[in-house]
């Protein structure tokens, strides 16, 4: 190497690179690009939920009765929450509605996604009839409960008369009111969970099935231990959309029921809205729903926490 081509070779001493103008610039402009990418999503997000969830804090935080804003009393309609007897019961119902229906649609979801994920003659008819209540709205579904549901020209009642049994009192009594709302909302759900959980069999390799059977795991194992693991992404997402659905619920009860007999069918969303358009307390109404979302979102919260340690865990 002659002395020229090592000096050549040689860093220069005391001279800094050279500074790259053009990177902060090309920074700022993907950053401006994605913006603009995202800006209608966040001005809609804004518009429909933001501005209407610090619309409803700010009236529950008032006085408001119909038209006007209405005297500001703090924590006032909060405070009232704790001695309203209606207010206990409808989130007793709540909780008991959910507690009934969530798991129940799962497990019937689940059993429906095997059995369509198997060979099965004319499956498209059987999932055609099964999801068709999640594709009609939720009033004309309660309509349809009416009809089976209604004491005195009811389907269910006439074939109990024809049987020549006693006639159900699914509107006057407390129970079976309770049983009409449920069984329809689980008619409703059960397509639901079918689809997300036949999604998820659609991915799971039918090698790890085979496998199973070469080490001699029978249907009830092959289940337990190969389906069920593979389906837990589709279970936890499963979870919380029921959850939040069932602590929301409305047009089934409203239209079947109203909430009655008394309070025995009422939940929470009726009850606000009983507060909100019937009597005319907005300000009442709007804590009310407050603390419905307060709820779903802690319920939310941890159960994400939970699954999201066993995850690490594993």
């Amino acid at each position: 190497m002659t002395a020229d081509t090592r000096s050549l070779s040689r860093p220069l001493a005391g001279r800094s690179p050279a500074p790259r103008t053009g990177g902060r610039s090309a920074r700022l402009q993907e950053a401006l690009a994605g913006y603009s990418f995202a800006a209608p999503n966040l001005v809609l997000i804004g518009l429909f939920l933001l501005y209407p969830v610090v619309s409803a804090v700010l009236i529950s935080l008032r006085d408001a009765r119909g038209f006007g804003d209405g005297d500001f009393i703090g924590l006032g309609n909060y405070a009232r929450l704790l001695s309203d007897a209606a207010f206990w019961q409808s989130t007793a119902n709540t909780v008991l509605f959910t507690a009934i229906t969530v798991p129940l649609s799962m497990a019937l979801g689940l059993g429906l996604a095997v059995l369509m994920n198997s060979v099965l003659p004319a499956r498209g008819l059987f999932r055609t009839i099964i999801v068709l209540p999640m594709v009609v709205s939720g009033v004309a579904t309660a309509l349809v409960g009416v009809l089976i549901f209604d004491e005195g020209t009811g389907i269910l009642n006439k074939l109990l008369r024809a049987i020549g049994g006693p006639a159900l009192s699914w509107q006057s009594g407390g129970a079976e009111a309770f049983a009409s709302v449920v069984i329809i909302t689980l008619w409703v759900r059960v397509g639901f969970n079918m689809v997300i959980y036949l999604a998820g069999l659609q991915g799971v390799s039918p090698e790890l099935y085979e496998s199973a059977r070469l080490d001699g795991a029978n249907a009830w194992q092959q289940f337990r231990n190969v389906t069920l693991p593979l389906v837990g992404p589709s279970t936890f997402f499963l979870l919380v959309m029921n959850v939040i659905y069932s602590f929301q619920v409305f047009d089934i009860i409203f239209v079947m029921t109203g909430g009655g007999p008394g309070y025995s069918t009422s939940v929470l969303v009726t009850y606000a809205y009983q507060n909100g358009f019937v009597t005319r307390e907005q300000g009442y109404a709007a804590a009310l729903g407050i603390v419905l979302l307060i709820i779903t979102l802690v319920f939310t919260a941890l159960y994400w926490r939970a699954s999201r340690a066993r995850d690490l865990t594993d």
